[in-house]
């Protein structure tokens, strides 16, 4: 048998995320906590407009997300704690008949950092794999589904920071890792990026995820994350990064073709250099929502990249500064559930 990891343009028959509980992602005070609820709120509300939504609940959580929530969206009671589903929750993956497969990663908290609470949320891939019926497809590589991007065609990006970090992985190598992929999604060429964007290296960032650097719009096709502004230090990071893509070939051959799409004006916050990026979006059925930060410039240029390398899908965008304060954005909170059936 043969599994297969469907690019993020294929089909869904619904998109997965986890609602926020009380701690330290959800913030301090009152405010911090009202925002996070509200932000998690209005990403589901808008991924909702073009495909279903199910989201885990914590029994703390359900009668606040009863009432935030459309009824429309589906509530699935569960334990949570760290509520970043694209991390931990399942990767999906349908085989040779399109039978739908869920990839169980081992799931650390993003290196078992000393903050993390990481235990609950490391259960969501068998509890959403149990709920929907998929095959289990347990694997031993601590990964989360933000450290991948594929193409549909064997292709997957990597970063050499991520999948062969020691706090992930300390036995792994390139090869293991490559094994590992081409079992569990199907991936023939691993494309391994040297490093991600500087913020992400900070003590609450995931080490180099490639979800808020660089994704395959197409089939050898690259949006790339585009720092254009000299006094911060992704400048030379993107530069870089836009080098080595542009030599590098996906799984047909294919030598890639970079688009950039340009970071909103904002270089800092109260804790340094940000780390604000457009590459960090959901693909939906028919749709796309995209992480604003309040920019209008610059936010209208990424609705219009984005409708150009997804053509024929309306792109709506989402306050993503509440989630990016928090270590994440739109990408990292979802997890899309492709439709079985389609080999």
């Amino acid at each position: 048998m043969t599994w297969r990891m469907p690019a993020e343009t294929a089909r869904h028959d619904r998109t997965w995320m986890a609602f926020p509980v009380e701690g330290q992602t959800l913030g301090d005070s009152a405010s911090e906590r009202e925002e996070g609820y509200a932000t998690w709120t209005a990403v589901a509300h808008a991924v909702a407009e073009f495909e279903p939504v199910s989201i885990l609940v914590d029994p703390s959580e359900i009668d606040r997300a009863r009432r935030m929530l459309s009824g429309a969206i589906e509530i699935v009671e569960a334990p949570v704690d760290e509520f970043w589903m694209r991390d931990s929750g399942p990767t999906f993956v349908l085989d040779d008949d399109g039978r739908l497969g869920a990839v169980d990663w081992i799931f650390n908290g993003w290196g078992a950092p000393a903050w993390a609470e990481w235990t609950k949320a490391a259960q969501h891939a068998r509890i959403i794999a149990g709920a929907v019926g998929a095959e289990l497809v347990s694997s031993t590589l601590v990964n989360e589904g933000g450290g991948i991007h594929v193409d549909g065609e064997g292709t997957v990006l990597l970063t050499e920071t991520v999948q062969l970090d020691p706090r992930r992985n300390p036995y792994a190598d390139r090869q293991r890792v490559e094994a590992e992929m081409a079992r569990t999604i199907g991936a023939t060429t691993a494309v391994w990026l040297p490093r991600g964007l500087t913020r992400d290296y900070d003590d609450f960032g995931t080490n180099g995820h490639v979800d808020i650097v660089a994704t395959i719009t197409s089939p050898g096709r690259i949006l790339l994350h585009e720092q254009r502004d000299q006094a911060h230090p992704d400048h030379a990071v993107t530069r870089e990064l836009r080098a080595h893509l542009e030599q590098q070939t996906d799984a047909t051959g294919r030598r890639f073709e970079v688009t950039g799409i340009p970071a909103p004006s904002t270089l800092r916050d109260d804790e340094g250099f940000v780390d604000w990026s457009y590459v960090n979006h959901l693909v939906t059925n028919d749709g796309v929502v995209a992480c604003g930060f309040g920019d209008e410039q610059a936010d209208a240029a990424a609705r219009s990249i984005l409708a150009e390398v997804y053509p024929g899908r309306r792109v709506v965008t989402v306050d993503a500064r509440p989630l990016f304060d928090r270590g994440g954005g739109i990408h990292c909170i979802t997890q899309q559930q492709p439709t079985a059936g389609i080999a």
